[in-house]
């Protein structure tokens, strides 16, 4: 039975939004507020597939407050969890055992991190969620929305959410609930990072046929909680060069908060070419460094969690509107690499597009595209602030991180210097994620150390720490599309790279007891970090929204 074949309930609202994260609450607190402001009154829904709002939001977090200046000015005085003003900002090029501190001071301004705040991301959103239910928002926690609804026209209508009770086979068990049908005037995704709807959405509309292939990173996350004499209030630690070669972009952080809070990180690009290599092992590697082990030691692990990062950019964002909606957020890739932040500008893209919907709501439209959303965009400090930093992952992957990031720091002044400009115009992004991996036999095997349970930790004992979990009875959420295939190359030819670019332990290649190898899916382990779905080198793999209130629970991330 097809999803348009089902019987469902349905209501109605003037503005459908997927997702309860920075974008999407600030697009429904800025809608409400202009209903206010008017005395018109707009109906707005929130759907969030986390069991709780803020439950799948990770990030670094350093945060700058631009976005919520301008959406909650008093946000101060209404306790706005942004909780620790940097006072600190030191960046390092690592090696093996030392470092090589890089003089602030040289840096372009937009790299500063004083004015911004330390804190969870995850804490911001339940804040911005308690803010946007005080306007009158509807917001459904651990509904998440599976598929979308169409009007006669080909226009977006709405989606479908809260599809329940489908078991292993496929099946309907007794617990089965179809789910409903939310219809809105316009629909505003704001999934994040490589998002079910915003794929086929992209897809289908053809969003991308203008812009370059989308470039993404994974970042891993651990949050310990360290001895007052380890900790620094306020301090932040940005690292380049070891654990990661030359050649695999990326880079580390370590940011000093709260209640004696560490939240020390990896990011690694994902267009790493060696299909040995293993985010997770790098970064546990990366965490007995002096310089990261000093604060860690004699602390706690209290949450761990990992998700997909966009990088492409500038050159890389899609086109924002299709008939019956928008993209707002990471569903579109709004975030500034060099600066490693983005919830700022997913914020105010929100924004941006609520003040669109709402004036065609209030003019009585629907189902068209909501085409003052993408020139707003056009003129907004979102786009001043991306264009800038345009060439920062093309550099950085044509030179390597030794040459590559020098040449960004000079492009970046330039650029803030000239108003935009740069010397080597606007560089391309030549390949997707899954085409920059090569086959195994082009690189040596990576043998890492064993964790010492004490700074560094197995893949499974950290899942643990996500709080992560799904129901047993779900079918698979993560597809795979040709299992041959996947045996086949996958395997064969790249040696099996699932089993090491999740961080979670999802994917397996395992003895069938016949002297061959299966594939094996651990779907209750994933963190929905989408990395499987990114670098997977044929694609072969597509990951799929499983129940809502499934996936990670994360506490202060």
């Amino acid at each position: 039975m097809t999803a348009d074949a089902v019987e469902r309930e349905s209501m109605d609202f003037d503005v459908v939004i997927v997702g309860a994260g920075p974008a999407g609450l600030a697009a429904a607190i800025r809608i409400k507020q202009l209903a206010a402001e008017t005395g018109k009154d707009v109906s707005v829904v929130v759907l969030e597939k986390g069991s709780e709002i803020g439950a799948h939001i990770l990030s670094g977090a350093v945060m700058d407050p631009k976005a919520m200046d301008e959406l909650i000015p008093d946000w101060k005085e209404k306790g706005c969890p942004f909780e620790t003003p940097v006072k600190n900002d030191t960046f390092l090029v690592l090696g093996p055992e030392g470092s090589i501190p890089l003089p602030v001071f040289l840096m372009p301004p937009m790299l500063h991190n004083h004015g911004m705040y330390i804190g969870s991301l995850g804490n911001v959103a339940r804040w911005m969620g308690q803010q946007a239910e005080a306007l009158g928002v509807e917001i459904y926690p651990g509904f998440a929305a599976s598929g979308l609804t169409y009007r006669e026209d080909g226009s977006v209508k709405g989606v479908i959410a809260g599809v329940v009770g489908v078991e292993k086979n496929g099946e309907q068990g007794p617990n089965y609930s179809p789910g409903m049908e939310l219809n809105g005037k316009y629909v505003l995704i704001g999934e994040g990072v490589r998002g079910s709807l915003a794929k086929v959405l992209i897809r289908d509309f053809k969003l991308d046929k203008d812009s370059q292939p989308q470039k993404f990173g994974i970042g891993i996350k651990e949050l310990w909680q360290v001895p007052a004499e380890n900790f620094k209030p306020g301090f932040v630690q940005h690292t380049f060069g070891w654990p990661l070669g030359n050649s695999t972009g990326g880079g580390t952080f370590m940011y000093h908060f709260g209640d004696r809070y560490v939240a020390v990180g990896l990011v690694v690009h994902l267009n790493y070419k060696n299909p040995w290599l293993s985010p997770f092992e790098e970064f546990q590697r990366f965490k007995h460094h002096p310089e990261v082990s000093k604060y860690l030691v004699g602390g706690e692990r209290i949450s761990y969690g990992s998700r997909a990062i966009t990088e492409g950019g500038w050159q890389s964002i899609p086109k924002l509107t299709f008939p019956g909606g928008a993209l707002i957020g990471c569903s579109a890739g709004f975030v500034n690499l060099p600066r490693i932040k983005g919830s700022h500008n997913a914020m105010k893209t929100g924004m941006l597009a609520a003040e669109a919907a709402f004036a065609a709501v209030t003019e009585g439209r629907q189902g068209d595209e909501l085409t003052a959303y993408g020139e707003a965009f056009k003129t907004s400090w979102v786009a001043t602030e991306l264009k800038k930093v345009r060439n920062a992952k093309p550099l950085w992957t044509k030179f390597g991180t030794a040459l590559g990031i020098p040449l960004t720091g000079l492009d970046l002044w330039v650029s803030t210097l000239l108003g935009g400009f740069s010397f080597f115009g606007t560089m391309k992004h030549k390949k997707t994620d899954a085409k920059s991996l090569e086959p195994a036999n082009k690189h040596k095997k990576i043998v890492y150390p064993k964790p010492d349970g004490v700074l560094s930790f197995d893949r499974l004992t950290s899942v643990a720490f996500s709080f992560t979990n799904h129901g047993e009875d779900q079918p698979p959420h993560l597809k795979v599309a040709d299992m041959e295939l996947q045996k086949k190359s996958e395997l064969g030819v790249f040696g099996g790279p699932s089993n090491r670019y999740c961080p979670a332990g999802v994917y397996e290649w395992v003895d069938d007891g016949k002297g061959d190898k299966r594939f094996q899916i651990n779907a209750q382990n994933c963190v929905h970090c989408k990395t499987c779905d990114i670098k997977d080198p044929n694609q072969n793999i597509t990951w799929t929204t499983p129940e809502g209130g499934g996936g990670p629970n994360y506490p202060n991330m």
